[in-house]
């Protein structure tokens, strides 16, 4: 199959000048907080994606509905300036249990959006980001194990 492609790349940017650049001093302590924990939850290092998406971890993906394939992080997270967006692959925030004690926050397809941590708990975020990685990780297994099978 071709691989699709996505405007939002991988890049050698640095993430921490990247991060460094938040004007707003709160949403950039917010954002180092995030980075450290979905750095220890993936034990992978940060990478740029595009200009604004720090991600962890490699995922090659095929659509089941399309057949397309691309690759992605397994989750990341950006520093909007409405709100930090939080991504899994997969979408698997409305899954994760804990989704109910976390604090203030909204869903959208595959983003979990905060405002800003002092909103959230943040033992029940980190929680969460490391079952999100877990899921991420497994799912990545999974299907690097079929299109092995497909070949």
């Amino acid at each position: 199959m071709a691989t699709a492609e996505l405007k939002t790349k991988k890049t050698d940017a640095s993430v921490t000048k990247f991060l460094d650049s938040i004007a707003d001093e709160k949403k950039r302590a917010d954002s180092y907080i995030i980075l450290d924990m979905m750095q220890k939850a993936t034990r992978a290092g940060p990478k740029m994606w595009g200009s604004s998406i720090v991600g962890f971890g490699d995922y090659h993906y095929v659509s089941p509905a399309t057949g397309r394939e691309g690759d992605w992080f397994q989750i990341g997270f950006s520093p909007r300036k409405a709100n930090l967006t939080l991504y899994a692959m997969g979408g698997s925030w409305s899954e994760q249990p804990a989704l109910q004690e976390l604090g203030k926050y909204t869903l959208g397809k595959g983003c979990l959006y905060i405002k800003r941590l002092n909103d959230v708990n943040l033992p029940v975020l980190k929680k969460i980001i490391a079952q999100a990685a877990k899921d991420a990780s497994a799912q990545a297994k999974l299907d690097a194990k079929k299109a092995k099978k497909k070949k």
